[in-house]
């Protein structure tokens, strides 16, 4: 037996792991999300990490895209699809330590 995966999103990416983008899914009621991602430079192949997630209900987060930092609704993060599963990714140090609120280990 063996049990499907969900495809990890950022929105469900680990505070201050990297990932890169693979893919945008927009959803069917906001497909304009994808092109408004895809500016803001969530494009695949490029190093992403979630730097911190506010309190409470963990919305909005701010995210690491190259070397810009947004803050995304929870909807707009899952619409970034993440390669690899999440799984063994690069530890995000690059301006992790100066976002707010961003959870230190």
């Amino acid at each position: 037996m063996s049990a499907v995966l969900p495809v990890p999103t950022l929105a469900q990416a680990a505070i201050g792991q990297a990932h890169r983008v693979k893919a945008l899914q927009a959803p069917a009621h906001a497909p304009e999300w994808k092109q408004m991602l895809e500016e803001l430079g969530f494009v695949a192949g490029e190093h992403v990490a979630v730097l911190a997630r506010a309190m409470p209900g963990a919305d909005p987060l701010v995210v690491r895209i190259g070397q810009s930092t947004f803050a995304l609704r929870r909807a707009e993060a899952d619409c970034v699809v993440l390669e690899g599963g999440g799984q063994g990714g690069l530890t995000a140090t690059a301006g992790a330590e100066g976002a707010p609120g961003a959870a230190h280990a």
